[in-house]
């Protein structure tokens, strides 16, 4: 008889960017959590990049990047730096928010996922996932978790969502953003659709108040990781005190009956999910997070310019 494994998430304490503890933590979590490297592995490294003059707080943070590539590049991997932000370049977001010169100390540059190819949605209808993401032979998807208008919080299913390529995802935002039934299951079929991946969340500074773009940094001190980004994610939001029927992601999953929604089933080899200091932390306002037509060419404009007249 096969014994089913407990979806393990490995969640640290850690209070800070600072680079020396940060990369004991990098280590702790990913080495605890499962994740094995061969020599010569293609790694596609996904941090969650946001265009926005908040860049700085509201995407992963360059300091988790560069120590999370480290590690990789010590176990002999080839690794990719890539995203695909709605409005803009992810080298011009990530200039903005300081990624690229950090891992530009490695030897290493940001750019965009491209190659779209049509994914069947279980609502019906295609997006365009990328397959830069799916010809690699491992994704580490790296969330910024924070609020967001639409979803509540995020994490590492709609961090997956950046696979999809360019302008398709802002015109998916805006057209699919209004209804959260059939946006939240969109999210899971990408999610579904990139089984080849690992998860590491930056909640060391959490994102609060107005999210996903405009909020605050939170000090919530939280570094975790695991094979099962549901699981991740379930841990997050339990770290925080909600419930599914607050997430639409985390109901999504329990609809579907994935593995790791259910926070009973988990294991927590390195802390629980408690201990956390969440006095304070304070929800996004809901509303819909708007992408018009209009706004998606002048935004891609603008950032495409601006890019440009930096090289």
């Amino acid at each position: 008889m096969v014994i089913a494994m407990r979806p393990t998430v490995a969640i640290d304490h850690v209070h800070d960017y600072a680079p020396t503890p940060l990369k004991f933590a990098v280590d702790k979590v990913l080495t605890t959590s499962g994740l094995t490297i061969s020599p010569g592995q293609r790694v596609l490294v996904k941090p969650n990049l946001v265009n926005g003059k908040n860049a700085r707080h509201c995407t992963t943070h360059p300091a988790m990047v560069k120590a999370v590539c480290a590690w990789l590049l010590d176990h002999d991997a080839l690794v990719t730096v890539a995203d695909s932000p709605a409005l803009g370049p992810a080298a011009y977001v990530a200039h903005n928010s300081g990624l690229t010169q950090v891992v530009g100390q490695l030897g290493l540059k940001v750019t965009s996922l491209k190659r779209a190819m049509p994914l069947e949605l279980s609502h019906g209808g295609t997006i365009g996932l990328s397959q830069d993401a799916l010809d690699a032979d491992l994704i580490l998807n790296m969330p910024k978790l924070k609020v967001h208008c639409q979803m509540v919080m995020t994490g590492a299913v709609k961090n997956l969502f950046g696979c999809v390529v360019g302008f398709r995802k802002a015109m998916a935002h805006n057209h699919l953003g209004h209804n959260r039934k059939i946006f939240r299951a969109m999210l899971m079929d990408v999610y579904a659709a990139l089984p080849h991946c690992h998860h590491l969340m930056d909640g060391v500074h959490a994102m609060h108040k107005d999210g996903p773009i405009n909020g605050e940094p939170f000090p919530l001190g939280l570094l975790s990781a695991s094979t099962n980004g549901i699981a991740m994610d379930t841990a997050a939001y339990t770290v925080l005190g909600l419930t599914p029927d607050r997430i639409p992601l985390w109901d999504e999953a329990l609809t579907r009956n994935i593995s790791g929604a259910n926070i009973q089933e988990l294991d927590f080899p390195i802390a629980p999910p408690s201990g956390f200091d969440i006095l304070g932390f304070t929800m996004s306002p809901e509303r819909e997070l708007s992408f018009a037509p209009s706004r998606v060419i002048k935004g891609r404009i603008r950032s495409l310019l601006k890019y440009f007249k930096k090289q």
